[in-house]
This record gives C-alpha cells, sequence and structure tokens, in this order.
C-alpha cells in the first residue's frame, strides 16, 4: 500500500466556497505541505494541472529540492506539450530530483479550458491524440537509455528521428498514472499504462472499474495496478467527523453551487459525470443524501471538479474503509483534506498506525532518536496511550 498527500496549487481554505480560512498559496506554504508529507512517511505528493493552478512542473521542480525521499505525479498534457518536449522534461526532473518522478497523464475534459489553451479536439478525438503521445513519450525514453531515436505517424502526432540524450534513472522511464472512466480511457489504460486511477466511488463502482481495465489489459498481455484520489476527514471520533463534513461546506450558498454545477455540467468528462451524479448535481445537500455509501461523503463535489468524494470517520472506520479499497485491487491511495497542512499531520498521526506494516514502518519514531512527544518536569518521557 501507498499513501500519498496532495499539494493545493490552486489553493487552500477552512471552508469550501469562500476566502474566509483561506491560504495565500506561496511558495512557503506550499513548502510547508511538501516537506510535512515529506517527514511523516507520504510516498508522494500529486501536484494538479489547469489553468485554475500553478504550473505543476515548476512547482514540483522547487519542491523537490526542499523535500528528500517525496515523489512527486507531475501530469504530461497532450495538444499542449510535444511528446519529445515532454520526455526531455521528465527526464531531467527524474535526474535532479534522483528518480522520484511519477507522470500523470491528463487528458483533460473541460471543454472551455482546453480551447482556452487551444486544444480544439472532441472527446474521441483527445483519446486518440493521448494515445499516440504517451506512446511516443514511452519509446523516446525507453530509447534514450541507448541512445537511441524514434520516428512515428499518427493521426495526431508525427516524429522522426525524435531523441533525448540524457536518460531518466528509472528504466525504461518513471511510471505512468492515468485516469478516466470512460470506454476510450480504460483502453488507454489497458494499453500503456502502470497504474490506473478512479476517483472515489463507492466500492462496488469501483470493483467494476478495476474489473474492466485488468480485463482489457489481459487482452494485451499486460498487468495494471490501481489507485484512488480521495480527500479525507478524519476526527477522533464518527461525530466529532461528521460535524467537521459538516463544517466545511458551512458557509456554501444556493448561488455557488449552482453556478459551480453549470460549469461541471459542459464538461464532457465521464468522470466528472460520474461525480455530479453521487449529490444528483447539488440538489441535495443533507447528510443523508451526499453520504452515497458508508463513510463516503460527496460534499466536496458540490464545488469542486474532479475527485469530490471524502472518506469520513473516527481513525479505525477510516482505515476499514480504506481496506475494503485495498481488497479491490487498489495499492495506491492519494488522499488530501482541508487545510492540507493540519490534514496532513492529522491523517497521518491517526490513520497511518492502523495501516499495513509498510506504511507503519515510515512513521515518525519507529527508529526512536529520542523521546517522542512533550518531555514531562525535565525528564519523565511520554510513554504509548493505554487507552
Amino acid at each position: 500500500m501507498q499513501v500519498f498527500w496532495f499539494i493545493p496549487t490552486h489553493g487552500d481554505s477552512r471552508y469550501l466556497g469562500t476566502s474566509e480560512g483561506a491560504r495565500e498559496v506561496g511558495f512557503d506554504y506550499l513548502k510547508q505541505i511538501a516537506v510535512a508529507a515529506d517527514t511523516l512517511g507520504y510516498e508522494g505528493v500529486l501536484i494538479p494541472t489547469g489553468r485554475s493552478c500553478e504550473d505543476p512542473w515548476v512547482a514540483a521542480s522547487a519542491l523537490a529540492a526542499v523535500t528528500q525521499k517525496l515523489k512527486f505525479l507531475v501530469a504530461v498534457r497532450p495538444g499542449l506539450m510535444t511528446p519529445t518536449l515532454a520526455a526531455r522534461m521528465a527526464a531531467t526532473f527524474d535526474r535532479i530530483a534522483g528518480g522520484r518522478l511519477l507522470v500523470n497523464l491528463v487528458t483533460g475534459g473541460d471543454v472551455a479550458e482546453l480551447e482556452g489553451d487551444g486544444l480544439f479536439l472532441d472527446h474521441a478525438e483527445r483519446y486518440e491524440a493521448s494515445s499516440e503521445f504517451i506512446r511516443v513519450w514511452r519509446d523516446v525514453l525507453a530509447a534514450s537509455h541507448d541512445n537511441g531515436e524514434v520516428s512515428f505517424e499518427g493521426k495526431h502526432i508525427t516524429v522522426k528521428g525524435a531523441r533525448v540524450l540524457y536518460p531518466p534513472l528509472q528504466r525504461p522511464h518513471p511510471p505512468v498514472y492515468f485516469g478516466g472512466s470512460s470506454a476510450a480511457a480504460h483502453d488507454l489504460a489497458a494499453e500503456q499504462v502502470e497504474k490506473y486511477l478512479t476517483w472515489g466511488e463507492p466500492p462496488a463502482e469501483v470493483a467494476k472499474k478495476v474489473a474492466d481495465v485488468r480485463a482489457r489489459a489481459e487482452k494485451h498481455g499486460r498487468k495494471v495496478s490501481f489507485g484512488i484520489r480521495l480527500h479525507v476527514i478524519v476526527r477522533e471520533t464518527e461525530d466529532e467527523a461528521w460535524a467537521a463534513a459538516d463544517n466545511l461546506i458551512s458557509r456554501l450558498d444556493d448561488a455557488t453551487v449552482t453556478r459551480a454545477q453549470a460549469v461541471f455540467a459542459k464538461m464532457d468528462s465521464e468522470g466528472q459525470r460520474r461525480m455530479a451524479a453521487l449529490h444528483a448535481g447539488g440538489a441535495n445537500r443533507s447528510r443523508e443524501a451526499l453520504e452515497i455509501s458508508p463513510n463516503l461523503w460527496a460534499g466536496v463535489g458540490l464545488v469542486r471538479g474532479g475527485a469530490g468524494t471524502a472518506l469520513v470517520g473516527d481513525p479505525k472506520t477510516v482505515a476499514a474503509r480504506i481496506e475494503e479499497y485495498a481488497e479491490l485491487g487498489i495499492d495506491t491511495f492519494i488522499f488530501s483534506g482541508y487545510p492540507h497542512l493540519e490534514e496532513a499531520y492529522r491523517f497521518a498521526e491517526l490513520v497511518f498506525p492502523l495501516l499495513p506494516r509498510r506504511v507503519r514502518d515510515k512513521l515518525p519514531g519507529q527508529v526512536l532518536s529520542g523521546p517522542f512527544g512533550e518531555v514531562m518536569a525535565t525528564g519523565i518521557v511520554p510513554r504509548a496511550s493505554q487507552s
């Protein structure tokens, strides 16, 4: 099991949909989150992409310099960059960061955003272009280890004698992650990527996705691993966790939700459509309506695009829900919480000790370098809780 955190380059707050309790997204704050994730033992961090975010490659490059073990899941965008340029960027980052790059292939589903960036392909064409893009990207990086070159002629992408002179540390290339809910997305995942990512849907729906991608991959003689993207709201008790969930959306008004859902409805993303369906487009915001599966809450998706669900509960309950997804074949969990700095600590401190040994071994204090906790009366060392 791998546990990742999230770098909020599009903003952070205590309350969704308002500037109240918001954080300035400057380098100092992002650095605090990255260093916290690195210190706490998270495997890596996802850096989002899109016009609402700071550039992920620039942000990741800066944060790699202030961290030691943390891996960075950074997006490549077919149609917005050429595959050979993206390959050079990936190789350089991987070399400078000591093999800590993971690549997130993002096709995109917001038509208005894509057109603003000069990309005018429809849904089917974007997946065709993404398939050609990642094929060239993979091939040119694999060839770079032997100083080779690649030529390719496709419908959307053509290269002749493409080369990367400085190969990545990871062979044949940094692992490729990819998410999408359409049949075209599942085909692409089955054929070309190392890890398929799903947003946080109920376990039964996630199981269907895993089975479908796995079956498609087997037809190509391949194996794909699986990850999930979720928010998390964990507190010491169930009541406290649900109160925190209610508080997160307590400043939202109907007009804000309506505006956000209108934007999401114009997207041609199957994943976004499925997220909106979980809460009926924001029509009902009661606790009962938003808890779409035990401890799976769709409140975040009222105004946030992309991943819109959160695990909510006390530590044992949240750990149990994580194990349920793991039993379906999910081995990578990408979490986030508001605000991201405090919640990185809270989740690590409350839930990490309940996860499998490989995760627990990374916790501070497993290799004792001194007392952990506040020393009392100048010499009494804290002991573990007996409760």
